[in-house]
């Protein structure tokens, strides 16, 4: 198994690192004290779906009260809905997270939901994916600078400040797979955070982000490039089987889903072949959370450099 890629760095190693997102249902009951357990149990990150219909919490007030809990776990979004939200309030919440928790911040953000049902509830003033773009840049611009001036199609600020900046620059990250979502991660991201990939299309992924890139005269780090992969130890749920078939038909599901931790240790060594580094591990059932973590910890944690 090879740690470093096409486009990094010459001699630059590729840090692994693997973090998990909550079981299937966890709502706030079951939610309150995973924080304490995945530190406790020396995992690198907790990943928050934007999930409205379900029982799970919301992602950024998950995150505020696990990284309220914890000293050194890095909580992510994986991924947050972006259009729909005005970028000044994200990027308030964001600076306040990051103040708060320094260096354990992880926003990714996608185009929209993933159930169809709540695309009413983000509401955008313009097609979305032009709103994306200039929400992005936006969120951006208020993260790096104080003194904001910005005119755009959809979101006008002069001269906006929304307080102290983290000492360490926030990194956002973006989902996606269409070519559009690819360019658009080359053109605006920091990094990427993919789904139901097989190692090769997340290659192509990886590559596509980095030229759309170069083209728009910016560099991505190299471990700036991640996965979530689903591992279904206990049985494939016939609903992800028929999101494995929409996302990508014709690709057969092993190699987009991990039906055992043997499974899944193969399709990481093959994704960080393939340039990946970054990987949120989600359990296929809810049911026995430290079953899960035990396989986690005797098959991927090792990955870790």
């Amino acid at each position: 198994m090879g740690t470093t890629a096409e486009g990094a760095r010459v001699g630059e190693e590729l840090k692994i690192r693997v973090g998990v997102a909550p079981a299937p249902g966890t709502g706030p009951a079951e939610f309150a004290g995973l924080a304490e357990t995945l530190e406790a149990a020396g995992i690198d990150s907790l990943w928050l779906s934007e999930l409205v219909y379900a029982p799970e919490v919301d992602p950024l007030i998950g995150m505020a009260h696990a990284l309220a809990r914890t000293t050194s776990l890095k909580v992510g979004t994986g991924v947050a809905i972006l259009p729909g939200r005005h970028p000044v309030l994200v990027a308030k919440q964001l600076v306040t997270l990051a103040g708060l928790a320094p260096k354990r911040v992880l926003p990714v953000f996608g185009l929209r939901p993933a159930n169809a049902a709540e695309h009413a509830l983000f509401p955008v003033p313009g097609p979305r994916a032009a709103v994306f773009d200039e929400a992005l840049t936006l969120l951006r611009l208020l993260l790096e600078q104080d003194d904001v001036h910005f005119a755009g199609e959809f979101y006008q600020v002069d001269g906006v400040t929304i307080g102290p900046r983290p000492a360490k620059r926030l990194d956002v990250w973006l989902g996606g797979s269409a070519p559009a979502a690819l360019r658009r991660a080359g053109r605006l991201s920091d990094g990427w955070l993919g789904s139901f990939h097989s190692p090769e299309q997340a290659r192509a992924a990886r590559i596509a982000i980095q030229d759309a890139a170069a083209e728009a005269g910016r560099e991505i780090e190299p471990d700036h490039f991640g996965l979530s992969l689903l591992v279904a130890s206990e049985g494939m749920p016939d609903r992800m089987l028929e999101v494995a078939a929409k996302r990508r038909p014709g690709t057969p599901v092993t190699e987009l889903v991990a039906t055992s931790w043997a499974e899944a240790r193969r399709l990481l060594e093959q994704h960080i072949d393939a340039g990946l580094s970054k990987f949120v591990i989600r359990p296929g059932h809810s049911g026995d959370y430290r079953r899960f973590l035990d396989g986690l910890h005797r098959e991927l944690l090792p990955l870790q450099n």
